[in-house]
């Protein structure tokens, strides 16, 4: 088994010296073992990196360091327009473990500036480093990053296991799947050092873990949720697919069951729905759905479903979306592509017709439909030996329109039915028991996969999940919907002022966009400003109604307020209209990279 290699496994040091000199960063390792590139350096004028082989204390132009801290690794580096900026972990927290190995969530993340150039600069370039520092700020505030020093977290265990034992002397960088891994653009130049030991590749998504005794034998259930980079992005500002194929929110949820020296572990996808579509902001509570027609749509639906079955097998994808309205179309579209894909099965669910007013057991009209699938497809399991006794030998797709809600419902209710399946074969339960006679269990069981839902929602959309009463307690109740509520208006809130931001800061780190200093500065104003106009159009509304409110209550003592009032309502019906027409460009938008 891998996680007994013992010495031969690779490390990533653990906790860092930090130095901050006047003319440099020094980092380096307070482990006490004798190993090379035990340091490195990075100039803060220039960003230059130099490794060393020593200690370094002291040694620099300046005798004395300016700040002596301890940080958790280093992230990164990314260079702006005036100088580098290092990535560094400043606090974390063990949340687990993972084969073993113990697991790291990122509790707090921060910029160290080498960009004293920034003096050299011109007024354009330092509104525009203003700008990408903005960016950076926001980088620092991103949710669910998980890691370890050991072990690689961005492989499930049934590839794991299929991977030869050496694989695990090499740097984690080189083990983990890139697509996977969050600060891949960010590692570059720490690669190119060769600095392999301060290498730590982070996952996104969640990692969420529970203990338990069943018949007096102790059990853990981890739930491992790992979002892909490569189309990364906010809900309103990444949806559908690229004409490469890859898909927004796509995510590989995996959940591991661990008893009695056996492992077993049930994999899972969700994913935008794989064509050229979009859903523009505007101000209203629900943007319309548009399906841009482009002659490249069947290939694309090709490539993403060629490449998911290369990886995980034979594919069902299950589509939640309603059968009416701008979903209806989107849904039709998407099933008329799937009929040209013969070795994928399209399944069309309506879950809010299905499953409306809370009726969640209805999900089991759903899995009559795809049990023989599921159980052709399998689970992967080990023994206490580490040999294989079944492997998993496909995935359930599934999504929604956000592939946030019900998404993560139905998954939770597929993982339930898997883990019955996989207690049964280690005989633990009877053929005629589940999990969910087990009621201390089964409510350990929910809470997990509600947290992972609200983990990944608030990655996407900025918010908690919705539905997650379904998942914790298998009903809505008052509070679930007061929340849901109030999650709903956030979003709303989040999605058309805020979001723009927040797409530039992940297109920026993910290496999407790349700074130039000779290329155009991509923050000129076009038009309308949603940061400069949207204040006014608003002070005019309010101050509109107020005015012509006033007015109309003065109107029988003076025909002078009656006119304003209407004055006042007219000015107020232009703004709003104005606003109406113009709702795009009022919400907050990205700047750097487009749509697909």
């Amino acid at each position: 088994m891998e996680e007994n290699n013992g010495g031969s496994r690779f490390k990533v040091w653990k906790q860092l010296q930090l130095q901050e000199f006047p003319d440099k960063f020094v980092f380096q390792s307070m482990d006490s073992k004798s190993q090379p590139h035990k340091a490195f350096s990075i100039d803060r004028s220039d960003g230059i990196i130099t490794p060393h082989n020593h200690y370094i204390i002291g040694n620099s132009s300046c005798e004395t360091t300016s700040k002596v801290s301890t940080i958790f690794g280093v992230v990164g580096t990314i260079r702006l327009l005036a100088g580098t900026y290092v990535l560094v972990i400043t606090s974390c927290k063990e949340v687990g473990t993972y084969l073993g190995f113990p697991i790291f969530r990122v509790m707090s993340l921060k910029f160290l500036a080498c960009n004293k150039a920034l003096e050299l600069s011109t007024s354009e370039e330092k509104r525009d480093e203003a700008y990408f520092m903005s960016l950076l700020r926001t980088v620092e505030s991103t949710p669910g990053l998980y890691y370890s020093y050991e072990v690689d977290l961005t492989l499930n265990l049934q590839r794991t296991w299929r991977l030869a034992d050496g694989r695990t002397t090499k740097p984690l960088w080189k083990q983990a799947d890139p697509r996977f891994v969050w600060n891949r653009s960010l590692l570059e130049e720490l690669i190119e050092f060769k600095l392999d030991m301060f290498i730590i590749p982070l996952i996104q998504g969640s990692f969420q873990t529970v203990q338990f005794a069943l018949k007096d034998s102790p059990a853990r259930i981890t739930l491992i949720s790992r979002r892909c980079m490569r189309r990364v992005g906010t809900r309103m500002w990444r949806r559908g697919a690229n004409l490469e194929g890859d898909v927004a929110n796509f995510i590989e949820t995996e959940q591991l069951l661990e008893f009695e020296g056996f492992r077993s572990s049930f994999l899972q996808v969700r994913g935008s729905i794989p064509i050229l579509w979009e859903q523009i902001v505007d101000l209203s509570y629900k943007p319309r759905l548009r399906i841009i027609d482009h002659e490249e749509t069947p290939k694309v639906v090709e490539r993403h479903f060629h490449d998911l079955t290369q990886r995980c097998g034979e594919i069902v994808a299950i589509d939640l979306t309603d059968n009416h309205g701008d979903e209806g179309h989107l849904s039709m579209a998407f099933a008329t592509e799937m009929q040209k894909l013969p070795h994928v099965r399209y399944v069309s669910f309506d879950f809010h017709h299905c499953c409306g007013n809370a009726n969640f057991e209805n999900l089991q009209i759903l899995y009559d439909q795809i049990a023989d699938d599921i159980e052709k497809q399998g689970y992967f399991i080990i023994d206490s030996k580490g040999e294989i006794l079944l492997e998993q030998t496909g995935v359930v797709r599934a999504n929604c329109i956000d592939c946030l809600d019900r998404t993560n419902v139905t998954q939770s209710y597929l993982a339930r039915k898997s883990l019955n399946s996989q207690l049964q074969r280690m005989e633990v339960l009877s053929p005629n028991e589940c999990i969910s006679m087990y009621v201390d269990i089964y409510e350990k069981f929910k809470i997990l996969w509600a947290d992972q839902g609200d983990e990944i929602s608030l990655e996407y959309s900025g918010t908690l999940a919705l539905k997650g009463d379904l998942v914790r307690f298998g009903r809505q109740t008052l509070s679930g919907l007061i929340k849901d509520g109030m999650s709903a208006l956030s979003r709303y809130y989040q999605n058309n002022f805020h979001d723009g931001i927040r797409q530039d800061a992940m297109d920026l780190i993910s290496g999407r966009y790349t700074v130039n200093r000779n290329s155009p500065s991509p923050f000129q104003l076009n038009g309308f400003e949603s940061f400069s106009y949207l204040p006014v159009a608003s002070a005019f509304i309010v101050g509109g109604l107020t005015v012509a409110t006033f007015s109309l209550n003065q109107a029988g003592r003076n025909a002078h307020h009656f006119v304003s009032s209407v004055l006042g309502a007219g000015v107020t019906a232009v703004v709003v209209a104005t606003v109406k027409a113009n709702g795009r460009q009022f919400c907050s938008r990205p700047r750097l990279c487009g749509l697909l």
